[in-house]
């Protein structure tokens, strides 16, 4: 079976599908591995470290649409992208499906078998293949770097002659993946750290990684099917906002993480908030993308309201290109192993959880009700 990588073609975008040291483990396992001329040099990936371990280089992007049987991308592919691929192929990446319902149906219409790294299950067995996890956690490193770049004060406490400087004030908004990172790395740098999430049950990995929980008794559900955070109602959100008045005044450092799939992400640090905050105090909102958890975030922005820093952080994984593109393809290349058989036959079992959540169209149809319901709403709006 063939398998095709392009270089992305998104503005910044800089990680790519594939990395050779996975490449190898593919072709030993009896693939076909075509990468195109420079897909990976942003990620300091030399084609020549392609060619080393069996991949075919080619110039022509064309050509690896035409023959390839799947292709592997990063980011959502574009309308004409879409009309590159073969019919009746395999596409695999993050694609996006609740926010963009009319590229997936452009997808069934071609009748191409798409799976979206997105929906892959949050299970023990799916770990492996969990890409939004490997990306999230190297997001809330960087969103960490970036805050202790723009804070005017040292993160850690230190002792001088001149006098004893106190540490700073941490503050992290959302604890899955990304926000458990951010308080691991802030606390590593030597701040003190504070996080809130509305699912209680994440209080001990918080603790786990020295930073102190932030309890509020919530009375409805928070948490969905699938793991992550659901979408409250707006007394509770209401109830959060004042709850977390008080640790948003003392923080040096607010890092936001808290998203919703296929929803605005909820606004956690309004504007009166940020009016009580410090001057030089720093916001970086890793929520930009989705709206932001915070009033004033403009995505890929940094601006300043009432002398604090609102850093719109976009597509952080990127900027670590390297280490992301090395989990990304190892996240890939462990679903690819559970598709295709041994005998190299695509082996698409939707009895099989994982495959059955991550295949958003198969044989002409959209395969999930909710981005059949997504899709229903956007045409609705017009």
């Amino acid at each position: 079976m063939k398998i095709g990588v392009i270089k992305e073609s998104d503005q910044g975008e800089a990680r790519v599908a594939l990395v050779p040291d996975t490449v190898a483990r593919l072709v030993k396992a009896g693939f076909e591995v075509m990468v195109q001329n420079g897909a990976g040099i942003s990620a300091n990936f030399a084609d020549s470290a392609y060619s080393a371990v069996g991949a075919a280089l080619s110039e022509n992007s064309e050509y690896i649409y035409e023959t390839a049987d799947i292709i592997l991308k990063v980011v959502p592919p574009s309308d004409s992208e879409i009309d590159r691929l073969k019919n009746g192929g395999i596409l695999i990446g993050f694609l996006d499906p609740l926010r963009q319902p009319r590229r997936i149906a452009k997808l069934a219409e071609r009748g191409i078998t798409a799976l979206s790294m997105e929906l892959i299950p949050r299970s023990s067995r799916a770990q492996s293949m969990d890409a939004l996890s490997s990306q999230a956690n190297l997001a809330g490193y960087k969103a960490v770097l970036l805050a202790a770049v723009e804070l005017p004060k040292m993160f850690p406490m230190m002792t001088t002659a001149a006098g004893t400087i106190a540490p700073a004030k941490v503050l992290v908004l959302g604890a899955g993946v990304a926000g458990l990172q951010a308080c691991a790395t802030a606390r590593r740098l030597g701040a003190v750290v504070e996080a809130f999430d509305i699912r209680p049950q994440v209080k001990e990995e918080v603790q786990s990684v020295g930073a102190k929980f932030i309890e509020m008794p919530l009375e409805e559900d928070t948490v969905a099917d699938n793991g992550y955070a659901k979408e409250v109602s707006l007394s509770t959100q209401e109830r959060i906002c004042q709850a977390l008045t008080e640790p948003i005044k003392r923080a040096d450092v607010v890092i936001t993480t808290a998203q919703v799939p296929g929803k605005q992400a909820p606004l956690l640090v309004t504007k009166e908030m940020i009016a009580t905050m410090k001057a030089g105090s720093v916001i970086v909102d890793l929520a930009a993308e989705q709206g932001g958890n915070c009033a004033y975030t403009q995505p890929g922005r940094e601006i300043i309201e009432n002398g604090v820093k609102i850093v719109g952080a976009v597509n952080l994984p990127a900027t670590v290109a390297t280490n992301a593109s090395q989990m990304y393809a190892k996240n890939l290349q462990m679903l690819l192993q559970l598709l295709v058989s041994k005998e190299g036959s695509l082996n698409l079992d939707f009895a099989d959880d994982i495959i059955d959540s991550a295949c958003v169209t198969h044989a002409g149809e959209i395969r999930n009700q909710r981005i059949k319901s997504a899709l229903s709403e956007q045409l609705s709006a017009f």
